[in-house]
């Protein structure tokens, strides 16, 4: 038995603004799959729940007449998987949900709660980023758009207020035409287990040489970090192995990694700059690059 103090399950967005407004440290609970571990865990601050998983307004993945992807916030990583619209237009969203956990957890874990819960490990954070995706909120003063870069403000830590609700993620054309992308997760096991470091790349070609460079690692720092000086590092450059360690010799500089049980600083500073190489590469073969 979970020890919970109060349970409310929500019949509409607005109505789940309104309980949490109501109700001082009430959480959301859609897939459970953090929650409930941290109510098993003892965690008294998970004890007051209002329940969103039956709000169909909250699911759905498809385009807008502009082209615009749309991703209901309680998607499951497994219907994201399934979705045609993911994987011809962002693929490596689909590809990098398919590394958490395993099929259990794939059909309840949602990608608004993997990215509410602010876990800098999270999978689909890097995929979503390389993508400049926007996130649509719902609190009680109406609904905001805000771009996920910056959403993560520390150690599972987000700016959503305690009265909002993540309605849905937005990709807009202009960040996914042109753009081959890739997901590499370094974990200590090779199945169900969480991200050591992990890296995505997406590449935009010009001609033979690397128009844009979009390189997001997780774990690698407090939030998951947009690495700015490697990726300007690849900007106009040929796709040569020269160009690549250019990157790899840049990302240092936007990268804070620490040590900890899974592995020491020095390590994973070794991993982060055998990654940024190896996925911009296959980002950029997936762009129709050759090196």
């Amino acid at each position: 038995m979970f020890a919970i103090d109060y349970y409310q399950q929500a019949e509409s967005v607005a109505q789940a603004v309104a309980l949490l407004a109501a109700e001082p440290g009430a959480r959301l609970v859609a897939g459970g799959t953090d929650v409930l571990i941290r109510l098993r865990e003892g965690r008294g601050d998970y004890a007051r729940l209002v329940d969103i998983n039956g709000l169909e307004e909250l699911r759905g993945i498809g385009l807008a007449d502009d082209g615009t992807l749309r991703i209901g916030a309680l998607s499951t990583f497994r219907q994201v998987m399934a979705s045609d619209d993911v994987r011809r237009l962002v693929p490596v969203v689909a590809e990098a949900v398919g590394t958490a956990g395993g099929p259990q957890l794939r059909n309840v874990a949602t990608v608004g709660g993997n990215i509410c819960n602010g876990a800098v490990s999270a999978d689909s954070v890097g995929a979503l980023l390389v993508h400049d995706a926007q996130l649509e909120i719902q609190g009680p003063e109406g609904r905001r758009r805000t771009p996920l870069q910056g959403f993560h403000t520390g150690p599972g830590r987000v700016a959503l207020a305690r009265d909002e609700v993540l309605v849905a993620l937005h990709i807009r054309p202009r960040d996914y035409r042109g753009f081959g992308a890739a997901y590499y997760k370094y974990a200590m096991r090779e199945a169900m287990d969480i991200a050591t470091i992990g890296c995505t790349a997406a590449v935009r070609l010009e001609g033979e040489a690397i128009g844009e460079l979009r390189l997001v690692f997780t774990v690698a720092a407090p939030t998951p970090v947009r690495c700015a000086h490697a990726e300007a590092a690849a900007a106009g450059r040929p796709l040569t192995a020269e160009t690549l360690d250019a990157v790899a010799a840049a990302v240092a500089a936007d990268v804070q990694p620490r040590t900890s049980w899974r592995a020491r600083q020095d390590f994973r500073l070794h991993i982060i700059r055998t990654l940024a190489a190896r996925v911009t590469r296959r980002a950029a073969e997936r762009a129709g690059g050759k090196f």
